[in-house]
Order: C-alpha cells, then structure tokens, then sequence
C-alpha cells in the first residue's frame, strides 16, 4: 500500500496537470490574439482595407485612425473614464456621450479581468508544462493534443454561428457580459462610427482564425513527435 502510494499520487497530480493544459489552451491562445487586435495595427488594417464601411457622419480615414486608438488604450491604461471624457472634437464637443463612458467603463472592467485571468492561467500553464515536459512527456503531449482538439472544435463552433447568425452571436456575446441597453448606440455616436459591426466581425475572423491555425500546428507537431522525445 504504501510502495504504490507515491506512483498514484504522481499520476493524479500529472491527470490535473494534463487536463488543465487542456481546458486552457483555447481560452489562452484566443487572448494572445485579442490582445493582438487591441494593438494600433489592426485598426490601421481595418480603415485602410478596401470596402471597409464609411462613416456617413464625416469621419475621414484619418479622423478614425487619430480617435481609435484613445478608446482601445483606455482599455489597457490603469486611467479613469476622464481619460475619454475629456476628449474633445475641434469644434469643441465632446467625444462621447454619457452611455458611451459608462459602456466603456463596463468594457474596461471586462478587459482587466479577462487579461488578469490570462495572466494568472498562463503563468500556471507554464509551469505545468514544465512540470510535465521533466516528469511525463507522453502527458504533456496528450495535454496539447486535447487542447487542440478542444480549441478546434470550438472555433468551428463559433465561426459557423457566428457566419450564418452574426447578428445573434454578437448580441448574445454582449447580453453575457453588459446589463441590457446599456450596448446599443445610435448610428451616429462616436463609438459606432469608430468601430462599426463590420471592424468586430473582422476581428471576430482574426482571432477565430489565428486562433484555429495555432492549434491546427500544435496537433500536427504533437502528432508527429515520439513521445519519447517530446
């Protein structure tokens, strides 16, 4: 009893080990492209690229790329809502209206908790791979096989919601997280002509997509490596 006690602890502990770099795969490589989208690029990208929607308000290309980057910084800075209620147009008025800041303010506290759990969880996963990768490399590779496998399944899941029904994936998506109303702007508010619903479907494809070919490459590579090596 006590000679096979230690050998069933190990397995139990490389089990969790193994199933937590599993079930966070997906969540951690769709944040690495979300924070790749929350960069100046993508709306540089996104309002340069043809066929891209106009604001029929008056935003020039140039007037979204020079305002974007406030609203997507808040986001990521450790300021107030002062720091996009202060804003002003030339001829003086302000950016955003009321329901903008306080859909803002929302958003802010959603992206700090999601990158605080990212954080958190992708610190732990290195450290289980690195447990798994010197004590059981066959585990670590079935742990990355599943977590590509889940992460694939899901993105296929997703995008075909999300390309046959947008407009009730992106809905649904905000009803989760933001109180009712408190999402839905008119046309002609600031954050609707800066980030119309076609810049969210795109992100949307970029990070489904990113996100797919990152585990499409993990299963291929965990598929192909000897588990005595790997």
């Amino acid at each position: 009893m006590t000679t096979h006690q230690p050998s069933t602890l190990r397995r139990l502990f490389a089990w969790i080990l193994r199933f937590y770099i599993s079930i966070s795969f997906p969540f951690l490589v769709v944040m690495i492209f979300v924070r790749l989208v929350m960069t100046p690029l993508f709306p540089q990208i996104e309002y340069n690229r043809p066929g891209f929607p106009a604001d029929y308000y008056g935003f020039t290309v140039q007037d979204r790329l020079s305002y974007a980057p406030y609203a997507i910084q808040f986001l990521l800075n450790g300021d107030d809502i002062s720091y996009l209620g202060d804003l002003r147009f030339p001829d003086g008025k302000e950016m955003y209206n009321t329901r903008e800041l306080h859909h803002m303010r929302d958003v802010k506290v959603v992206t700090q908790y999601a990158y605080a759990s990212a954080l958190i969880g992708g610190i732990l996963a290195v450290l289980s791979i690195f447990s798994l990768w010197r004590s059981n490399r066959p585990a670590l590779q079935s742990a990355l096989l599943n977590g590509s496998r889940l992460t694939i399944g899901l993105i296929f899941a997703i995008v075909l919601i999300a390309i046959t029904s947008w407009d009730t994936f992106f809905t649904t998506f905000h009803q989760l997280f933001f109180a009712g109303g408190t999402w839905q702007f008119e046309y002609s508010d600031t954050l609707i002509r800066l980030f119309p619903e076609q810049f969210w479907f795109d992100a949307s494809l970029v990070i489904g997509g990113g996100t797919l070919l990152v585990a499409l490459i993990t299963m291929y590579l965990t598929l192909r490596a000897p588990k005595r090596l790997l």
